[in-house]
């Protein structure tokens, strides 16, 4: 079953979205503006687990792939490796979509996900979205260092050759990313590009601004 584009806009009209590139600063945002207004945060990789276990292998197998160990989840070629990530992104969609139109019926809603702009563009209102984005550039390192990764750290850590396993990670996170960041760019939608001058205090004003809460 297929729901019209114009039907989700309307439930999901509560909604604001924050997406874009790894590490461009999506979840340290989406944490300030819940705090800041006394919105719901909905963090979509915070879910996984849930909706894993809501899903069906002949249905969503991607997310119902399972792996021995770190050595034979790092060990796949690139094609792989990437094609698996995309897998889980469109497979956990429905499960998104349908935790959003219930948890925002009478509340506003800060959803932190990994949605394409080709994607959102039939979700919501240019309004009610907007991308941080980063240069894919060395985001292993970022990745890794964050504390809400500790776990991923620690799995990749655990590969027999923990060097090899990063720079493999590091090159399918970039191949997505790099995708993801130029079509961002090319898309028309309202961005926000993370560099070393970036602050919290001034995105959060950035963005404050543009869904007009100010």
């Amino acid at each position: 079953m297929n729901i019209q584009d114009n039907i989700l806009k309307q439930y999901l009209k509560n909604v604001y979205f924050v997406c874009g590139t790894a590490c461009g600063g999506k979840s340290t945002l989406s944490r300030a503006l819940v705090e800041k207004h006394g919105f719901l945060l909905y963090d979509a990789d915070a879910r996984f687990d849930e909706h894993i276990a809501l899903s069906a292998p002949v249905a969503q197998p991607s997310m119902n792939r399972r792996f021995a160990s770190a050595d034979e989840f790092f060990g796949r070629s690139e094609e792989e490796y990437l094609s698996w990530l995309e897998g889980n992104n469109r497979e956990q969609l429905g499960f998104i979509l349908l935790d959003l139109i219930r948890l925002s019926k009478k509340r506003k809603v800060v959803c932190d996900a990994h949605f394409t702009p080709e994607q959102i563009k039939a979700l919501t209102e240019p309004e009610r979205v907007l991308f941080l984005i980063k240069e894919p550039k060395n985001l292993i390192d970022d990745y890794c260092g964050r504390p809400d990764h500790e776990g991923f750290t620690r799995f990749i850590s655990s590969a027999s050759d923990p060097t090899a396993a990063k720079r493999r990670c590091n090159a399918v996170l970039e191949r997505l990313n790099c995708a993801v960041y130029d079509s961002i760019k090319r898309s028309g939608c309202f961005y926000i590009e993370r560099d070393a001058s970036s602050t919290v205090e001034r995105t959060l004003k950035t963005a404050e601004e543009y869904f007009g809460l100010t």
